[in-house]
């Protein structure tokens, strides 16, 4: 098989992980006789500082043409770069927006899982972890206050910011459908999230959310208020199976789902929309404290990787593949500095853990 791949490293430590799942999919590549043809372009600060602005219409078009993305990480230290002294719609994290609008990804799917081998690495008590969890949060991804209209304006001497939170049922009904067949393939249950007590836009939420679920009678749907969802989180993460929620909920919940696992580190993500074409990346920011340290773990990125293989290029067992030999890896004692502990064989780098993972395919 032959697979058009199109790399966005971006800033920070987004071209050494973007590497090392490179030199995963290399391997699997060669085991499994498949040709992975890559094309890079920016996006982010780096397209900043050679094109103005955080992503081209160029390059949109370049992964308009490809069968999948891998995004390292975009973005810098925003009290610190020069990034940042440009309009909101220019800044490197606007570069995201600009791709999930223009290739159509409406859903984004975040699995959070903990593994035996990271359970000392996980920051909750050790009675709420014995039995691990395995959830996936389905966030809707173009719609909500990231996208609504915002504007900032003086009003009787004093400033005054305004953002508008809307969504419409369609939009509401694709990314229900969406967690509902997901959740399907898994252990049949959707936590919808919202916030209906009080928003207008969460009691629509609600209301089609519902009516989906009439489709889907052998799926269990359940409703909880985004406070609520935070806290149950941390008290008792094991009840949760598909959580779906709108878009700043769902960035909001899938970090601290990514805390959970052990580390940010650990979280992929794929984004998608109607056809194959997704992007997919982890989870976590482009961390520029550690950029070019060998220091940054690169598994989240390789589990997109494996998503990706999944999700766009329907290569099931090459992406098992992959998770297995991650499995295998940190069982056998391998630690990235974040997900260290005291039972930690070996402390490893960036550039050793995909080599690590690679040699295990």
């Amino acid at each position: 098989m032959e697979c058009k791949i199109t790399l966005i490293p971006g800033d920070g430590i987004g071209p050494e992980i973007v590497g090392e799942a490179v030199k995963v999919l290399n391997k699997v590549a060669d085991k499994f006789g498949h040709t992975f043809n890559y094309t890079k372009i920016l996006m982010g600060g780096c397209s900043i500082d050679e094109y103005g602005v955080p992503l081209t219409d160029e390059a949109v078009d370049i992964c308009k043409a490809s069968d999948a993305v891998l995004l390292g990480a975009v973005g810098g230290n925003v009290g610190n770069s020069r990034w940042y002294d440009v309009a909101p719609n220019l800044r490197p994290e606007a570069g995201l927006l600009k791709i999930r609008k223009d290739l159509g990804l409406f859903a984004n799917l975040r699995p959070a899982y903990l593994y035996n081998e990271l359970k000392k690495a996980c920051p909750l008590k050790e009675e709420i972890t014995k039995d691990g969890f395995d959830m996936i949060i389905v966030r809707e991804l173009t719609g909500g206050l990231y996208f609504g209209e915002r504007e900032t304006k003086t009003v009787n001497g004093m400033l005054e910011a305004r953002d508008t939170l809307t969504y419409n049922e369609e939009e509401i009904r694709r990314i229900a459908i969406k967690a509902f067949e997901i959740a399907r393939k898994r252990k049949k249950k959707v936590t919808s999230v919202d916030k209906a007590n009080v928003l207008d836009s969460s009691r629509l939420w609600r209301k089609v959310v519902a009516e989906v679920s009439k489709d889907y009678e052998d799926v269990a749907l359940e409703n909880m208020l985004v406070d609520n969802c935070a806290m149950q989180l941390v008290m008792n993460p094991g009840q949760f199976d598909v959580i779906l929620t709108e878009n700043m909920f769902g960035d909001i919940l899938s970090d601290e789902a990514s805390m959970i696992t052990g580390s940010i580190g650990m979280l992929s993500s794929a984004s998608l929309g109607k056809t194959k074409l997704g992007l997919y990346e982890p989870s976590h920011g482009s961390a520029p404290d550690i950029a070019g340290q060998n220091k940054a773990n690169p598994i989240a990125t390789i589990l997109s990787a494996a998503m990706m293989l999944k999700f766009s290029l329907d290569l099931d067992k090459e992406a098992n593949a992959i998770e297995e030999a991650v499995a295998k890896v940190l069982s056998e004692g391998y630690r990235t500095v974040d997900i260290a502990s005291n039972e930690t064989k070996e402390v490893v780098g960036t550039d050793k853990m995909g080599d690590l993972i690679a040699a295990n395919i």
